[in-house]
């Protein structure tokens, strides 16, 4: 965590969170725009927060795009809130809230993992691996445009907009988000009232993006499309962190996270 407090001590860099938190994806000549500061200075403080693991990028074509990771951010607030009462430690809370507040209808984690492309690959997509962390099965063949059945929990789900967006083997992956079914609710414990939520708002989207790092693999996980005031997105940003760290803990150790 002092790479992290290190990173937030600047109120520049604070402030580049903060241009992220009003409006995630941008790159580094849109950023520049809002700051009263030089290019190079602006990206130096980009380099500290993502070497902090608060800022994490991909690229989308030529253009490379800064994403709010507020993994970091969660990981000191429930470092205190577990160890004391709720209001001594309201303020890291309220620092939660805030880098995960609405105005971000697309989200970004970064996660390193000692394995290779290929293995990181057959985890994202072979039933046998995504059982284990995820508790779901594809069946797909993933080819850009081919369907998707997702099985979780006993339920199955398949619809002509569940598809393969992009498939790059070893590098990148990307899909559009399940369909939200009443099996699907029953099979994971969804009441009717939320349900119905999810079922009114479009679908959204999640791209995997793997670059070797040395020994590791660099995992760059982009899920967007979310509307403003998203239920899905709400659901899905508490379960990205426990799901990633569960693969990551899979492909180093033999074994995933135990599931809640």
């Amino acid at each position: 965590m002092n790479e992290v407090f290190k990173a937030l001590a600047d109120p520049g860099r604070r402030r580049l969170l903060d241009e992220l938190n009003e409006r995630n994806g941008q790159t580094l000549r849109e950023l520049c725009a809002g700051m009263d500061m030089a290019r190079q200075s602006v990206s130096k403080h980009l380099a500290v927060l993502e070497a902090a693991g608060l800022v994490t990028t991909t690229w989308r074509g030529r253009e490379k795009l800064h994403y709010l990771d507020a993994a970091p951010i969660n990981a000191i607030a429930e470092r205190w809130m577990t160890r004391y009462d709720r209001r001594r430690a309201g303020a890291l809370a309220d620092l939660k809230r805030a880098l995960e507040s609405a105005p971000m209808h697309e989200f970004a984690y970064t996660t390193y993992i000692n394995t290779t492309p290929e293995k990181l690959w057959q985890a994202l997509t072979d039933p046998a691996f995504t059982r284990q962390y995820w508790g779901v099965a594809f069946e797909t063949d993933w080819s850009k445009g081919s369907p998707m059945t997702w099985t979780e929990n006993g339920a199955t789900t398949s619809d002509p907009g569940q598809v393969v967006l992009e498939s790059d083997p070893y590098r990148r992956l990307s899909y559009t988000w399940h369909t939200f079914t009443e099996e699907w609710a029953d099979g994971n414990g969804i009441d009717r009232q939320t349900l119905a939520k999810l079922q009114r708002e479009s679908r959204s989207k999640v791209t995997f993006t793997l670059e070797p790092h040395g020994e590791s693999v660099k995992l760059t996980v982009l899920h967007a499309g979310f509307e403003p005031g998203s239920t899905a997105r709400e659901m899905c940003s508490q379960g990205w962190p426990a799901l990633l760290s569960s693969l990551k803990t899979l492909l180093e150790t033999g074994s995933p996270l135990p599931r809640a």
